[in-house]
């Protein structure tokens, strides 16, 4: 019964996750972004948040994408499922990094 309970919680929050990613690629609403939120009003109204956008969404979609494996891996237990996960937070992590270096790069030249 736990087992199911965490799984539907896990499912939940990857669903949110990707509805996040989905309208941060659409470009709506809120820019969830540590660089937006992190800068000036005077910053933010120059900034080209195109890019953000989108490294934002591609985000989430991962994050949701490691919320739904970790929700399938607990409610089947395969053991190997959760080396998935790892790998994915690997890349998800891989991704931001190498994304905010680009988008700094670009925005400098």
């Amino acid at each position: 019964m736990l087992q199911t309970v965490i799984a539907i919680t896990l499912g939940i929050i990857s669903l949110v996750c990707f509805v996040l990613g989905y309208r941060q690629l659409k470009e709506k609403g809120a820019l969830l972004n540590n660089a937006y939120l992190y800068a000036s009003e005077a910053e933010r109204e120059k900034m080209n948040k195109k890019p953000y956008y989108r490294q934002s969404g591609i985000i989430f979609i991962l994050i949701g994408v490691i919320f739904a494996v970790n929700a399938v891996e607990v409610k089947l237990m395969l053991g190997w499922l959760l080396w998935l996960v790892m790998a994915l937070a690997a890349v998800t992590i891989a991704y931001a990094v190498a994304s905010s270096v680009k988008i700094n790069k670009n925005n400098k030249q």
